[in-house]
């Protein structure tokens, strides 16, 4: 608990000013006290630095591996902020300490912070797929290195005020300005240096590796070298030992690091990961697709495209919407080709836009065999161009009535990246590029899983002008796939007026889709439907 402090009486001396350099005097620098404060200072900017490289990196990955950006941002600061004031108040036990106890954090929080990406996605990767308790494994892990980090950060704080203080008096108003300063400006140099240094040169893993070996050395450099003689022989020791073991064990991490990302790719996506690349938007995993194998395209761990479904996907989406004019279509998404595949076997077709985020899946479906055989060489066709832009911002641009059919293949409305995408203004752009009698079709995530996002998105459609066709059609699990949960795509076809649910009679048969299958699917949506469900607006999201 918060202890309180009785003035001092009148003209007693402060508490850093006692004889002989102990716990409470002037400490017995090296160096000028001048030179000494700016030693601690630059100390603290380079801890706040790593700080938040640390809290940046928890966010990021628990975002990659789990998804919903803003819950995972809210579980990590939420706890770290709370856990900084608990390890505040824990660290005034250790201010006739402060050299020694700084240290000591100092050496354990190089260790936390620095292993903690590793460790959260080891869990992941080899215990994703366990189930039972072991499902929320990673989020528990979140939770508790967020804890850990919050606590060892929020100590840093006291003991670095007994250390300035002790360096050279200060009114502790001056301190605190001083301390804050520093701290505020390391922590806008390690969230800058996180999203534009570290995570495109080194990514999370060795990012966080080398974030921990800074924090060590400065941290044991600052103790053992400015504030030496305030330890023990036997703690200048025990400091230097626990500093070179963490040092050991992040360079051991850092030189393994590659052989373990590739371990952990495997455990998650099989042997046959052929493509693993980050790009400036996700992470792109292909495996299979030669040799007769099945090819699964991941983008940021979630199977987007799997070989043994995505023609019962793909003719679902497109078909029912080309029943009707389509001499001018546009792809929102579908950087994989797949989408334009089915919209290049009708007749009529003029022109097909592509409007893709990430230009390396448009590559990898452009060269890549197996995913380019899958396509059927879509984009080698000349009536497809393609945009690589934001979608939003690709519809904010194209004329009134441009197009047909808009087919919109994007990711689940549930991933926080997309929610913009499937809000009431994005569809009414997408309501005003269709021309008179033209279709949208929309990939509205899984119906069984997820019926109240799949029944927001109808809603969505509706407050922004449209009338729906719901659909949901079952699908297969594939061998690649760890979830456990039904394997079902929700779709919707929208329209300005009643949209028909049926194949175009005079259009190519579909391999697997038929008329009789639509109407089931429709059924099947119908019997899960929730209604009175408020439409998800850009300022205020509802998936």
């Amino acid at each position: 608990m918060i202890e309180p402090h009785a003035p001092a009486p009148p003209g007693s001396p402060p508490p850093w000013s006692a004889p002989g350099g102990g716990p409470g005097g002037p400490a017995r620098l090296p160096v000028r006290p001048g030179t000494g404060r700016f030693l601690v200072l630059a100390g603290v900017f380079v801890c706040a630095a790593c700080g938040l490289v640390y809290e940046l990196e928890l966010v990021a990955l628990a975002s990659y591996l789990m998804g919903d950006s803003v819950t995972q941002a809210s579980v990590v600061l939420s706890v770290m902020v709370f856990a900084m004031g608990i390890g505040s108040l824990a660290a005034k036990r250790l201010r006739g300490l402060a050299a020694a106890g700084f240290g000591a954090v100092e050496a354990m929080l190089a260790l936390v912070g620095g292993c903690s990406a590793m460790a959260l996605y080891a869990v992941f990767a080899w215990t994703g797929d366990w189930g039972g308790m072991w499902a929320s494994g990673p989020r528990c892990l979140l939770v508790a290195f967020s804890l850990a980090t919050g606590l060892l950060i929020g100590a840093e704080v006291p003991l670095l005020m007994e250390l300035i203080q002790r360096v050279r008096r200060q009114d502790a108003g001056g301190a605190v300005a001083d301390l804050s300063a520093a701290d505020y400006v390391g922590a806008l140099v390690g969230g800058l240096a996180f999203p534009f240094l570290l995570l495109p040169f080194l990514g999370q893993l060795t990012g966080a590796l080398l974030t921990g070996a800074v924090n060590a050395v400065v941290g044991g450099a600052l103790v053992l070298g400015l504030f030496r003689r305030d330890l023990t022989r036997r703690a200048r020791w025990l400091l230097l030992l626990a500093n070179g073991l963490v040092l050991a064990i992040l360079a051991s991490a850092a030189v393994l690091v590659d052989d373990f990302e590739r371990a952990a790719r495997q455990a998650m996506y099989g042997t046959d990961v052929r493509v693993a690349l980050r790009t400036g938007v996700q992470e792109v995993v292909l495996a299979g697709g030669t040799h007769g194998r099945p090819l699964a395209l991941f983008l940021d761990g979630r199977l987007r495209v799997s070989g043994h479904d995505e023609l019962r996907h793909h003719e679902a989406l497109v078909h029912p919407a080309m029943t009707g004019p389509h001499a001018r279509v546009l792809i929102l998404g579908g950087g994989d080709g797949l989408a334009a595949r089915e919209v290049l076997r009708h007749p009529g077709v003029d022109r097909v836009d592509i409007v893709e985020l990430d230009a390396e899946v448009v590559r990898l479906a452009r060269t890549d065999p197996g995913l380019s055989a899958l396509n059927r060489h879509a984009y080698g066709d000349p009536r497809v161009h393609v945009t690589i832009q934001d979608a939003f911002g690709r519809l904010r641009e194209a004329p009134p009535a441009a197009y047909d059919v808009v087919v919109s293949d994007l990711p689940d409305p549930g991933i926080t990246a997309s929610t913009k995408l499937y809000s009431q203004e994005f569809y009414g752009l997408a309501r005003r590029v269709l021309a008179p009698g033209g279709r949208l079709v929309v990939h509205a995530g899984p119906v069984a899983a997820g019926p109240r996002v799949y029944w927001t998105v109808d809603a969505t459609l509706r407050a922004a002008g449209f009338r729906t066709a719901p659909y949901a059609m079952g699908g297969r699990r594939a061998p690649t796939e760890r979830s456990r949960a039904p394997r079902d795509r929700g779709f919707i076809l929208a329209a300005r007026t009643d949209p028909r649910l049926r194949l175009a009679p005079d259009g190519p048969r579909p391999r697997i889709l038929t008329d009789a299958s639509l109407a089931a699917a429709a059924r099947a949506a119908r019997e899960t439907r929730i209604a009175g469900l408020p439409a998800s607006t850009l300022p205020h999201p509802r998936y």
